[in-house]
């Protein structure tokens, strides 16, 4: 299959996540490919991992801004430099404005780690056990101007464990965002997942609510 489909991916750290697409995108039968990688860290690991497997990278550091309004048309122009059809949001830790986000109305993806729409924002682990739920994971979501609100199209779901810290199901949660982010990215990229005003078709049917892999 040609790799047809131009993913740009954003991060601030390890780069975990970009990892896995990066893996993901060099299987012979990939419908993508990363042509770049772009941070706001210039000491974001995850440039490491792009320049290994000679991906561009682009650094554009937030504090050299005074605001997002003033950062994200800088990001923006860089990102549309390489004509991407999906921006992904592998670990960016930034809030977009909303000006940001309806520019790349329709092809920019996040994975949050949480069951959402429980636990938007951070320490999702720490707040899911402290709340004592049973059940948590991982949600791949088309982002929208609400923070962590878009539609959600894809789930990784598992128990927690009686003797789980934030730190333990933090690592059994990214295991599984591993595993689902590279098959959302593919499902956009082979047309069968959409976004159409708030809602999510998938392979042209309407999807009343996330296609879930249970990992419990």
């Amino acid at each position: 299959m040609t790799q047809n489909v131009n993913v740009v991916v954003l991060i601030s750290g390890s780069g975990s996540n970009l990892q896995a697409l990066i893996d993901a995108a060099a299987k012979e039968n990939s419908p993508f490919r990363v042509s770049a990688v772009i941070s706001n860290r210039d000491d974001a690991f995850g440039l490491q991992r792009a320049a290994k497997a000679d991906i561009e990278t682009r650094v554009v550091p937030h504090t050299e801004f005074n605001s997002r309004e003033e950062y994200d048309p800088a990001l923006m122009a860089v990102i549309d430099s390489f004509n991407p059809d999906l921006v992904v949001l592998a670990g960016f830790m930034r809030i977009l404005t909303d000006d940001f986000v309806r520019h790349y109305h329709q092809k920019l993806l996040n994975i949050h780690p949480s069951l959402l729409p429980k636990h938007k924002g951070l320490h999702t682990h720490r707040r899911a056990i402290e709340e004592g739920d049973s059940l948590h994971g991982a949600s791949v979501h088309f982002v929208t101007e609400e923070l962590d609100g878009g539609p959600v199209f894809l789930q990784a779901r598992l128990d927690v464990q009686s003797d789980d810290t934030p730190e333990s199901l933090a690592a059994r949660v990214l295991q599984r965002e591993h595993l689902i982010f590279p098959l959302a990215v593919s499902w956009f990229a082979e047309g069968r997942i959409t976004l159409e005003g708030n809602q999510i078709f998938l392979d042209q049917l309407p999807l009343a609510e996330p296609v879930v892999f249970d990992f419990s």
